[in-house]
């Protein structure tokens, strides 16, 4: 245990694997981040067009009542 302990300490002393874990995790939270935007798009555009419809739908309901009046009055 005291061998690898050795190891791993001397490793991340040198500079050049330094380096390679710092390129690591910059690329592991740029693909985060790049995963989150999409989600975040994804969410935006599917709202936008669930509201498209609820409007659609709305119009389509207000110009079937417009027409039939009599049928807008409730017992």
């Amino acid at each position: 245990m005291a061998s690898a302990v050795q190891a791993y300490r001397s490793l991340t002393t040198d500079e050049q694997f330094r380096e390679l874990e710092r390129m690591r995790s910059k690329a592991l939270h740029d693909e985060a981040s790049a995963l989150g935007k999409a989600r975040r798009e994804a969410t935006a555009k599917a709202d936008a067009k669930w509201q498209s419809v609820v409007a659609e739908k709305d119009a389509i309901i207000a110009k079937l009542l417009a027409e039939n009046p009599k049928k807008n009055k409730r017992r």
